[in-house]
């Protein structure tokens, strides 16, 4: 096993117990970025200095006494959407070409406070505005399994990178399924918490109603431990909501024997793909031989909030950037343009419909959950297309965040986890969906499965 194959959890307990330097972890990183990062593309900027130094900083505060926590010493990278002081926060776009702003954005702030070391700021779908991470100004991202797939998207430079070792950690935003679509593509865990949990201060958004920020890694536990440093409230932040905040690794091994779990079997969440379903069966067996209770449920009530949150979306992306659009229309790649002039054209009729649409799904996904633990379904309908594939697959009505855009819309917390492989080696993502705050509950599932199924052993060959 090389430096930059170990677990976030196991490098911290190396570093702790200083068997491994900070400096040293962090140099493997940057060495393997320098390596793969011109076949991946799944950087726009490496702070080579800045984390050498914040290398050199952990080091010798661990070597004083002064060890922080499991975070210290830690490399990361952030999609280029949160802000980093004194580093380019491009969010993928020609407008934000020269911004570097001030000060962090409060979650990139509580991973430095608690001693994380940043290699640089992630590739994304231009704005967060798709699923492709084909980004006109600042190049396509691979997927690691095969360079002529999708990683997935918007946060598609954060599934690349953790799924290449390029960073231990990463952060990433979902709006319609953004972290989620690019962990089931490239095969890690993506975590989109409950609508509130984490701060959206200092993060450029795509929808006000619909953004939520997570952690992405490539275990159960260190999502786990990322969220415990991230979550809180924030006063800075007008969606941030005061909810208690617990040790989500207090209970992570405690199993789920007795549970009711639910897996969605019906015509909206029937995968494209019969290998997604096969894994849908799979996952019903591992279940069951952890000791919960598994029902093939209807799910098809979720379609209609999923459908709305296009009109969210798109409403909230019209009025964020109506000055940019009006004043630098050339600015945007075309497909950009052309998607925010067919969304300026909602109406208050339209957004009030979806308004209505989202309150529905969450008093609805609150009934549900009071007869069950948790929900499970694929990730995506598709395992990660081929670039080619995709404008005849959306022409025959193919939409990656069909299974994922509704629980954006309810604000419930759901994880995406390797649940297998397709025949050609591609990764397939389960998605586990628990009630609101049900963080805990939901990482303690995604780890018993994990640990059950092995899936996160397998990596790709570069």
């Amino acid at each position: 096993m090389t430096l930059t194959d170990l677990s976030i959890s196991e490098a911290a307990t190396l570093i702790e117990t200083r068997q491994l330097s900070p400096v040293e972890l962090t140099q493997a990183y940057l060495d393997r970025i320098e390596r793969l990062n011109p076949i991946l593309n799944a950087f726009i900027t490496v702070t080579t200095d800045h984390a050498l130094k914040a290398a050199r900083m952990a080091e010798a505060e661990i070597k004083a006494g002064a060890y922080r926590g499991p975070l210290h010493g830690i490399p990361f990278a952030y999609k280029d959407l949160f802000e980093t002081k004194g580093v380019l926060t491009s969010a993928g776009s020609k407008h934000f070409a020269n911004y570097v702003p001030a000060r962090d954005g409060t979650v990139i702030a509580r991973l430095s406070e608690a001693g994380a070391v940043m290699l640089g700021k992630l590739n994304m779908h231009e704005l967060a505005f798709g699923v492709t991470t084909d980004n006109t100004w600042y190049g396509t991202c691979k997927n690691p399994y095969d360079l002529h797939r999708i990683p997935g998207g918007s946060s598609g430079g954060s599934g690349a990178a953790l799924a290449a070792r390029l960073c231990a950690g990463a952060l990433g935003s979902d709006t319609r399924g953004s972290i989620r679509i690019p962990a089931a593509a490239c095969g890690v865990v993506g975590l989109k918490p409950t609508y509130g949990r984490n701060s959206l201060h200092g993060v450029i958004p795509l929808s006000w109603n619909l953004d939520h920020v997570g952690p992405m890694a490539r275990r159960v536990r260190d999502v786990a431990l990322m969220l415990g440093f991230m979550a809180g409230y924030d006063p800075a932040d007008p969606f941030s909501v005061d909810y208690p905040v617990g040790d989500y690794l207090d209970d992570l091994e405690a199993g789920i024997e007795g549970w009711r779990i639910a897996i969605a079997d019906d015509e909206f969440f029937t995968p494209a793909d019969s290998e997604l379903s096969a894994m849908l069966t799979e996952s019903a067996k591992i279940f069951t031989s952890l000791g919960a209770q598994v029902y093939w449920v209807d799910a098809s009530w979720l379609r209609a909030s999923g459908d709305y949150s296009r009109i969210m979306l798109g409403a909230d992306a019209a009025a964020f950037h109506r000055e940019r659009y009006e004043t630098r229309p050339d600015d945007f790649s075309g497909e950009i343009r052309k998607r925010l002039e067919r969304d300026s054209a909602y109406t208050s009729r339209d957004y009030a419909e979806a308004r209505y649409a989202q309150n529905l799904a969450i008093y609805q996904i609150g009934t549900f959950f009071e007869n069950y633990d948790l929900l499970v379904t694929p990730t995506t309908p598709a395992p990660a297309l081929r670039h080619d594939q995709l404008p005849e697959w959306r022409k025959s009505g193919g939409d990656y965040t069909r299974f994922s855009a509704p629980f954006n819309m309810t604000g419930v917390p759901a994880v995406s986890i390797p649940g297998g492989f397709s025949e050609a080696g591609l990764p397939l993502g389960l998605q586990i969906v628990a009630p609101h705050w049900g963080e805990a509950q939901l990482l303690r599932a995604a780890y018993a499965y994990e640990q059950a199924a092995g899936w996160y052993q397998r990596t790709p060959e570069l």
